[in-house]
């Protein structure tokens, strides 16, 4: 018998970016546990073909054209998903972009703003309207929520040339501890996920490198590139209720390779 507090049947959850890679693995794991699940992504034919993998596991599915640096696109979006749903228990902020430069004093005004505006504007549109529906809701007695952010290793190590990309992936972590510990007397949580080296789009120049798999990949323990569906186990911990008391905490997934 599984362990029932894994069980997320008549739970909605909902993923940014969650059309492919790390959000779609998240989005599976947790269809396979048993929530109802909202994708949003900005490539129609992506969240067509996301939404038809994920409705084989039975579930329901709603596939959202957003862009996330757009807030009224996401005031939006997160009211549909709440009025066609029903609900949001669980809200993950997913969606990001990785641009960097040849080097810091090369890289452009730009490049900054645009890294901002999707990885950190997009996770605070997102996250505060999360908040306010499971505020709104607890309000009405009905307690409960989680709300993860997708970081990364960057946020924790020296990232060259990709100072944009770390640097919002480690405001977000502060973020999220703000979040957590102001929201839990409404019994949200909000927890950071950390991956490490994922093979997803965005790391895809990187996968087929000789270079990058010899000095890079060898020194992970597990030694293998991650992969997308790693992440559905940690998605499904945080949206259940076997995490209820775990929040404000930071989850590194990189197979050992920050501790090697």
């Amino acid at each position: 018998m599984a362990y029932a507090p894994f069980d997320l049947k008549g739970k909605v959850a909902l993923v940014t970016g969650g059309n492919s890679g790390i959000g779609l693995g998240m989005a599976e794991g947790l269809a396979q546990a048993g929530a109802d699940v909202v994708i949003w992504g900005t490539n129609p034919a992506k969240n067509q073909a996301a939404e038809a993998k994920l409705l084989q596991h039975g579930v329901r599915v709603l596939a959202q054209v957003v862009n996330v640096a757009d807030e009224a696109a996401v005031v939006a979006a997160m009211a549909e998903a709440v009025a066609s749903m029903g609900r949001v228990d669980t809200v993950i902020a997913n969606a990001g972009i990785g641009l960097g430069a040849p080097s810091y004093s090369e890289m452009s005004h730009d490049v900054w703003r645009r890294v901002m505006a999707v990885n950190l504007d997009g996770v605070f549109f997102t996250t505060r309207e999360a908040c306010k529906h499971m505020v709104e809701r607890a309000k009405g007695g009905d307690l409960g929520g989680s709300i993860m952010v997708t970081s990364s290793l960057s946020a924790i190590s020296g990232a060259p040339r990709n100072e944009a990309y770390a640097s919002a992936k480690g405001a977000i972590i502060t973020l999220i501890k703000a979040i957590a510990v102001e929201h839990a007397r409404y019994g949200v949580r909000a927890n950071a996920i950390l991956p490490g080296w994922i093979a997803t789009d965005m790391t895809e120049g990187a996968q087929g490198s000789d270079v990058f798999n010899a000095r890079v990949i060898t020194r992970v323990p597990m030694r293998r590139w991650g992969e997308p569906e790693d992440f559905g186990g940690v998605a499904v911990y945080l949206a259940s209720d076997a995490s209820k008391f775990h929040t404000g905490d930071s989850l590194l997934i990189d197979g050992g390779y920050s501790i090697f």
